[in-house]
């Protein structure tokens, strides 16, 4: 009997263990909360974009290979605006150069800052070291693929839709 309870309770943190997820920022775990104003100054909660594919992704004005990305992005967006967000992290602690970038490239997308660099509470929580650095995030808040780039990342997207 004792032998038959062992058993069952260690069956039991299996199960218990393999069905939870944490919060973090390695593939297949939940993403990370993140709130933070608009270009407007309205504050946008990540989590509101739940039920579409988005790209979390962090960046700046003076990043060349962010810049660089965001024709892909644009792409990407406008072929999937129903079912592919980008929230943007801009990384930038000057506004009208923020605002500058995203008027440039045209961003449709959600831009946000905090305008703090790296002192922003969102650098620990997405261990941000350098941009660009991105996380897909499928329609649930789970982090799918992560630092996904380019063609890979046009791959990537289009076959998670």
């Amino acid at each position: 009997m004792k032998k038959t309870l062992l058993i069952l309770a260690f069956v039991c943190g299996i199960i218990t263990n393999t069905k939870a997820q944490t919060i973090g920022t390695e593939i297949g775990d939940i993403a990370p909360e993140i709130e933070l104003p608009d270009t407007k100054g309205n504050n946008v909660v990540l989590s509101s974009l739940r039920g579409s594919l988005v790209l979390v992704d962090f960046w700046a004005s003076w990043c060349a290979p962010c810049i660089k990305e965001q024709p892909t992005l644009l792409k990407l967006y406008n072929a999937n605006p129903d079912k592919f967000s980008i929230y943007a992290i801009s990384m930038d602690t000057k506004k009208p150069l923020w605002l500058g970038a995203v008027a440039k490239g045209k961003l449709p997308w959600v831009n946000v800052s905090d305008l703090k660099y790296w002192k922003s509470p969102v650098v620990g929580d997405y261990m941000l070291q350098s941009v660009p650095l991105n996380f897909l995030i499928d329609k649930n808040g789970i982090i799918v693929a992560k630092n996904i780039h380019g063609k890979a990342l046009e791959d990537k997207v289009q076959s998670l839709l």
